[in-house]
């Protein structure tokens, strides 16, 4: 009877046994799975809240524009295609006057200015009066003419009477050979006289009340624009120093300078393009008119120049320009060609935006070639068939730098 009481208790305490170590190892504990499945849950929320940013930001170069706002930005698209071009060599240049049509005009004698009728930057015909000046040497040039014409009247008088005279045998042979030669000799003096006037290069004709006349203009020898004025009223200008510069500017020089690796690739009298800034849509042609024989020895270029036509003016002495000269060799390649509007700076990446979809724009990356008459070269980033937008890049830019700033906000 003892031995069932003590294996009854026995039992006991091993079920108490078990109740403990099915605890301590946290089976049936509520608190502990709940504890689990909690942190199960945190961990999936992290993942997907990661997912989800990595989502945004690779779609967070896109933007998505109605039509309206299309059309207020004033953006334009085109299916980039392949073109024809000819290899060109590319290179800075600046416009000069044409040195064989310039003209420094000075007076050739001196003479105080008491007249200007030339502006800067106006336009003047050959012979056109620049200024007046009033000279001494002129004066006195002038009365040794007058003196000299009336000499040569009164001598000719002379000898017509003596002639007359000489024929009625009243007079004798030495007086009319006498009378002969003072009258050859005023014809003489009154031609030195005449030329001397021509030489200054004043009228012969006397003032209005027959005095010598001490006042000359300064005349244009070119048709051409004023593009130094020196003249100053009550000046007194000598020979000296020019008083006016006169060009004609109908055709300029375009100077370049030419790198020693580039001087086989090219050759006189090759078409080349010049562009400047102040006419972006505009291409002025010319060619190759001049290659210095030797080479600077500083810079190691070579000095050259591209001469084009000016009619409209449009073109300015000083001004900065490009010129892309046609190389030697000539051939002509496709290439991909972009408006260099359509390019914009990201982060000091070149990129262009591509026209996914309707209304749907992303930026692209791209490498870039030589520059040709306002187009660029594009080597790589995109391909043949893109819709890329030619205008209204900046406005797109502006709107992703925006939409960037939000997000990091």
């Amino acid at each position: 009877m003892k031995v069932l009481v003590l294996l009854q208790q026995f039992g006991i305490v091993v079920a108490g046994l078990s109740v403990l170590v099915l605890t301590g190892c946290g089976r049936g504990d509520p608190q502990t799975q709940q504890g689990a499945t909690s942190q199960k849950s945190t961990s999936q929320t992290a993942q997907g809240s990661a997912a989800s940013t990595d989502e945004q930001s690779r779609g967070g170069k896109k933007l998505k524009l109605s039509a309206d706002e299309i059309r207020s930005s004033g953006i334009k698209t085109a299916v980039l295609r392949e073109e024809e071009v000819s290899e060109q060599l590319t290179v800075t240049a600046t416009i000069r006057p044409n040195q064989d049509r310039i003209v420094h005009v000075a007076p050739r004698v001196t003479g105080r200015i008491v007249k200007v009728q030339a502006n800067l930057g106006e336009a003047v015909r050959a012979g056109q009066t620049l200024a007046v000046l009033d000279s001494l040497e002129v004066g006195e040039a002038h009365s040794a003419y007058l003196q000299a014409k009336t000499a040569q009247a009164v001598a000719k008088a002379d000898f017509e009477r003596a002639e007359a005279l000489h024929g009625e045998q009243i007079i004798a042979q030495k007086d009319h050979l006498r009378a002969h030669a003072e009258y050859e000799k005023s014809k003489a003096a009154f031609a030195a006289a005449a030329d001397r006037l021509r030489m200054l290069g004043v009228s012969q004709a006397p003032s209005a009340d027959g005095r010598a006349v001490s006042t000359f203009p300064l005349i244009s020898p070119v048709t051409g624009t004023v593009i130094e004025k020196h003249a100053i009223l009550g000046e007194l200008a000598q020979p000296d120093k020019q008083l006016f510069i006169v060009a004609d500017l109908s055709r300029l020089w375009i100077e370049a300078n030419l790198f020693e690796k580039d001087l086989s690739r090219v050759q006189l009298g090759a078409p080349a393009i010049v562009t400047v800034a102040a006419y972006p849509d505009e291409a002025f042609q010319g060619r190759l008119t001049y290659i210095a024989a030797v080479v600077d020895k500083e810079t190691r270029t070579v000095q050259a120049r591209v001469e084009v036509a000016n009619s409209d003016g449009h073109l300015k002495p000083e001004m900065f320009a490009t010129a892309a000269i046609q190389t030697s060799g000539g051939k002509r390649q496709k290439a991909l060609l972009l408006p260099e509007e359509a390019v914009v700076l990201m982060q000091g990446q070149p990129t262009v935006f591509i026209e996914e979809s309707s209304g749907s724009f992303e930026p692209h990356a791209v490498e870039l070639g030589e520059k040709l008459r306002g187009r660029v070269v594009l080597k790589k980033g995109l391909a043949v068939g893109d819709r890329v937008v030619t205008e209204g890049a900046f406005s797109l830019k502006a709107r992703l730098m925006k939409a960037q700033l939000g997000e990091g906000h």
